[in-house]
């Protein structure tokens, strides 16, 4: 497996890590000096691909605690963050609909904010220069064309080095592309999330890099999730609910005896997967364990002979999860 991957034209190793994780309120509470150690260990273990957004805990908490973990090693780290969902003073929240328990997701990326927006996120991470910007969810009022015009604005001035989107159908990729060079694409892709095939193929033909958010199932994958505390993220997901739960954890425990075979765990079988998938796709894990870190980013040392990954898709396909996801049957 190669040890470095290209995001149209940003090099970046195999397996990034997301930082969402490490910012209370997503999967419990947690301490800052826990997340900072957190995400040292990822860039120790070669994850120097972190990537985190301004809406991210409260007051753009994951990129404090980023720019905390990565200071005076800058030149070691491409830094992803995102923009849209953290509205600036007197942007009008615009509903843009989802499908976990809150029902929809407040965003504005009206074209006049979006300068605001990265230079808080640069002020916020203490760095002269954004790596890669995602334009966090397209806006529903507001043609993706106008948002990634004005993204296009902050490459130009140095703000910015290279532009990505998240969370967008097909068409709304090409359109972006269109108008300025798109490095990668975010999107949800997991064994048990699909990607839009069509969304897969347009970044291959546009050269498009493809970064699977979630890629562990927010840990579904990882078998180990039995249960969820109160203060979870993901009691607002309809395949974390208990009853969906207990019928996941059920059918997908098939995976496990993939993982035994080839000597891996069931994360590794599930992200050495996806890499597989195409040689532009960069998925970024989250995780608040040292042990764990350095486990997920393994997995871009585990080969899968082909007679394997028709093996793995012939037991997915036999797999049907119960429960939304946050952008399925809503989009």
């Amino acid at each position: 497996m190669t040890t470095l991957r290209n995001l149209g034209g940003l090099q970046v190793p195999a397996i990034g890590f997301g930082a969402m994780v490490l910012s209370p309120g997503m999967y419990g509470e947690i301490d800052d000096d826990r997340g900072v150690a957190a995400i040292q260990a990822a860039i120790e273990a070669g994850g120097t691909f972190i990537d985190t957004s301004d809406a991210y805990g409260n007051d753009a908490h994951n990129e404090r605690l980023v720019g905390r973990a990565i200071r005076g090693r800058r030149e070691q780290i491409t830094v992803a963050t995102k923009f849209g969902l953290k509205l600036s003073d007197g942007a009008q929240p615009h509903p843009l609909e989802v499908g976990f328990a809150f029902e929809e997701l407040l965003v504005n990326a009206e074209p006049k904010y979006i300068r605001g927006y990265a230079e808080s996120s640069l002020r916020t991470l203490g760095i002269d220069v954004i790596d890669l910007y995602y334009l966090h969810f397209p806006d529903p009022q507001v043609p993706i064309e106008d948002s990634v015009g004005a993204m296009g604005e902050l490459v130009a001035d140095g703000k910015v080095r290279h532009l990505g989107v998240s969370n967008v159908m097909p068409d709304e990729l090409r359109r972006a592309h269109a108008v300025h060079p798109i490095a990668a694409v975010q999107t949800e892709w997991s064994m048990w999330r699909p990607v839009d095939p069509e969304l897969l193929e347009a970044a291959r033909v546009l050269g498009i890099g493809v970064v699977p958010w979630s890629p562990l199932g927010a840990g579904f994958l990882t078998g180990t999730v039995r249960n969820l505390g109160a203060d979870d993220f993901r009691n607002n997901a309809p395949r974390f609910d208990s009853d969906s739960l207990k019928a996941n954890n059920a059918s997908y425990a098939a995976l496990q005896a993939l993982a035994a075979d080839l000597g891996i765990t069931r994360s590794q079988l599930a992200l050495a997967w996806l890499l597989h998938q195409d040689p532009a796709v960069v998925p970024i894990p989250g995780s608040r364990t040292p042990a764990h870190i350095a486990e997920n980013l393994a997995a871009a040392d585990v080969t899968l002979h082909p007679d394997t990954l028709t093996r793995i898709d012939a037991v997915l396909a036999r797999l049907k999860p119960v429960g939304a996801t946050l952008l399925q049957d809503a989009r």
